[in-house]
């Protein structure tokens, strides 16, 4: 597991969090190493599916091999007893989709970096008293970025990251980091299930490479 810090500055330096599930192991490797090719540094891996424990174990072998400076971390975590399997099987960071007390406040004690969801305030307001700095906005799209430039209002000592709905382009990158988001999480708008299924891993990693530049681009102008 990294440091929390280490994996909170790589996300704040990139400015994006790609996330995946494949049930194929092979295939799950290869959109892994697509998408470090392209300059991505960190990445979650998305608890969806039967496979996802035993493939998320074959993906760390994997970064443990080949790619041993990418920060690797595990998605879609709803409660502890996940937390902590995910947690023993070498993932160095937790996200959730929900905003469950006991899984913050655990990360907070052992020195996790996790990322709870939120959609409402009050969600927001549970996350940050249970220890928690970093919000995955979620579902994106229904909150979009006018939500997020209210709420930085009220949370102004957060960082916010969006996840759904966010594009792969300029103009959805500019809206959702003036609207103060700190990062941005992309799952099916970067890593498409045709891009998957037809193994289109250079287009992936092109794509991937394309929007570092963009968010690079706005966050220095």
């Amino acid at each position: 597991m990294k440091n929390r810090d280490v994996v909170k500055k790589e996300i704040l330096s990139r400015g994006l969090l790609p996330l995946y599930f494949n049930p194929d192991p092979e295939l799950s490797i290869r959109i892994l190493k697509a998408l470090y090719n392209s300059g991505v540094r960190i990445t979650e891996f998305a608890n969806r599916g039967p496979e996802a424990a035993e493939n998320f174990t074959a993906l760390i072998k994997a970064r443990n091999q080949e790619m041993p400076d990418l920060i690797l971390g595990a998605g879609t975590i709803k409660d502890l007893k996940t937390a902590v399997h995910f947690l023993d099987a070498g993932a160095d960071f937790l996200v959730s989709p929900n905003t469950d007390p006991e899984v913050i406040q655990y990360a907070s004690v052992h020195g996790v970096f996790h990322i709870p969801g939120c959609m409402t305030p009050s969600e927001i307001s549970v996350a940050e008293q249970s220890g928690a700095d970093f919000i995955k906005l979620f579902p994106g799209n229904l909150l979009g970025p006018e939500f997020l430039s209210a709420v930085r209002e009220i949370f102004p000592t957060l960082h916010f990251m969006p996840t759904g709905g966010v594009e792969p382009n300029a103009d959805s990158i500019a809206r959702w980091f003036s609207a103060g988001a700190s990062a941005v999480g992309m799952g099916s708008k970067l890593i498409s299930k045709s891009v998957m299924e037809s193994g289109k891993f250079q287009e992936l990693e092109e794509a991937s490479a394309r929007l570092l530049e963009i968010i690079t681009a706005f966050k220095k102008a």
